[in-house]
């Protein structure tokens, strides 16, 4: 199994958000983009219910409200550390600021 890691927490093991130890771990850009994710480490441990399961959750409302802002979270660090916004859209699809 690969090691995780992300650029937004160093512990994979407690949720993001809730800090719950009950943890899915989710490629903020997935799909096509799921290597890039990793390579970058655009990861997140998120509890089930804010990943997959709940009304709100990131799988169920894509590009808004939490996923939205993991994107963001992820392009500004990627803006702070690997390349330009137009890099980003070259390796992403899109701006997500």
């Amino acid at each position: 199994m690969k090691k995780c890691w992300s650029v937004l927490t160093d512990d994979m093991h407690h949720c993001y958000i809730t800090h719950l130890n009950v943890v899915h771990i989710h490629h903020v850009f997935n799909g096509s983009r799921k290597a890039a994710s990793e390579e970058r480490g655009f990861l997140v441990p998120l509890h089930p219910t804010l990943h997959t399961w709940g009304p709100d959750s990131v799988h169920m409302k894509p590009n808004q409200g939490l996923d939205l802002r993991l994107k963001q979270e992820c392009q500004r660090y990627y803006e702070e550390h690997y390349g330009s916004r137009e890099e980003f859209i070259k390796e992403f699809g899109r701006s997500y600021l």
